[in-house]
């Protein structure tokens, strides 16, 4: 067995690695568990007594040798290939990666939060995990007001006062309560509602909220904005306002944008009437001025409210809401751009 044993030792003190294959089907030849030196083992337990020292003796400088041999080789076989590395041609173009696209939301709200920085309105925000004074009561939503339950509200249900925000409104009534007049701001954020998720609603969606608040700001001032920002991001400039109610503006109107029978598509997004609703607003009620601090007999001012998902929705032809919270890479890859 001693012979058997040196023949191996030899064998290892000769071999030479010529890739990273060879090497590892000479580890596994002799340190695999099925290995040379496994089977060697399993045949010293049946040595004699007297020969067991001289045997185990061998038997460790083999497994030393074999277990150098590899490292040795490994190291080696590194060093070639960084050696190799330093050679690269650096100068030669690197591989073309494709280029992101920014999600159809985020394109949109960028583009709506440009056209209002171009006539003074800055970007404020606010907390998401929102109380119910910024969200309902200082807007004029007092507890029981039947307009609360037009919103379907996630609430806390260990602290029945804090809730997931409705509405950027109360990014207004945060702002409002820290900054008097002249404000002139715009809101944009995530908002919750307790609602059944299909192909035109959802849970959590985004809006953009505007709101101007200085000396003799009229209705004229709110129509002349709004007809701005449809130019600017419709390219059309008719529109209408139709009597609405929202609780913390009073008047309250719906804003609708002439859209055009041109095209079959203009035909099924406006019902074939040619107008299309985008957003709500109008002059905010004295009672949410004077409940953030600010005299209504003083100043005025107007606020407005759009959907970005519907904003997008018109502009990239999107007919299922769903789509937007998917993360599907086919479908953002629609709307690649040059970021």
């Amino acid at each position: 067995m001693i012979a058997k044993i040196n023949e191996y030792i030899a064998e290892v003190e000769a071999f030479e690695a010529t890739s990273a294959a060879s090497l590892e089907e000479f580890r596994i030849r002799f340190l695999g568990k099925k290995g040379v030196l496994t089977e060697l083992f399993d045949e010293f337990k049946k040595a004699p007594v007297e020969q067991k020292k001289e045997i185990g003796q061998a038997l460790n400088r083999l497994k030393t040798a074999a277990t150098e041999r590899v490292s040795t080789a490994r190291e080696q076989m590194e060093a070639a290939a960084d050696a190799n590395a330093e050679k690269s041609d650096l100068s030669r173009p690197s591989l073309t990666l494709p280029i992101g696209s920014r999600h159809p939301i985020s394109q949109v709200r960028r583009q709506v939060v440009d056209i209002f920085s171009r006539i003074g309105f800055t970007l404020s925000d606010g907390p998401e995990i929102e109380d119910d004074w910024h969200n309902f009561t200082a807007l004029n939503l007092p507890e029981y007001h039947p307009a609360r339950d037009m919103q379907d509200t996630f609430f806390i249900q260990t602290c029945p006062d804090i809730l997931l925000r409705t509405q950027t409104s109360s990014v207004q009534a945060r702002h409002m309560e820290k900054n008097q007049p002249p404000i002139r701001i715009i809101s944009p954020g995530r908002v919750f509602r307790n609602e059944a998720i299909s192909y035109r609603a959802h849970c959590m969606f985004h809006q953009i909220e505007g709101l101007y608040i200085d000396k003799n700001v009229s209705f004229a001032d709110l129509k002349q904005t709004l007809q701005y920002f449809t130019q600017e991001m419709f390219g059309k400039s008719k529109i209408r306002l139709r009597p609405s109610y929202f609780p913390f503006t009073e008047p309250s109107a719906e804003v609708d944008v002439y859209w055009g029978l041109e095209t079959e598509a203009d035909y099924r997004i406006t019902k074939g009437t040619g107008w299309l609703e985008i957003m709500g607003c109008g002059m905010v009620d004295p009672n949410v001025l004077r409940n953030v601090g600010i005299d209504p007999d003083v100043y005025t001012g107007y606020a407005f409210g759009m959907g970005i998902e519907r904003m997008a929705m018109l502009l990239y032809q999107i007919k299922d809401l769903r789509l937007y919270f998917e993360n599907d890479v086919r479908f953002l890859r629609q709307f690649s751009e040059v970021l």
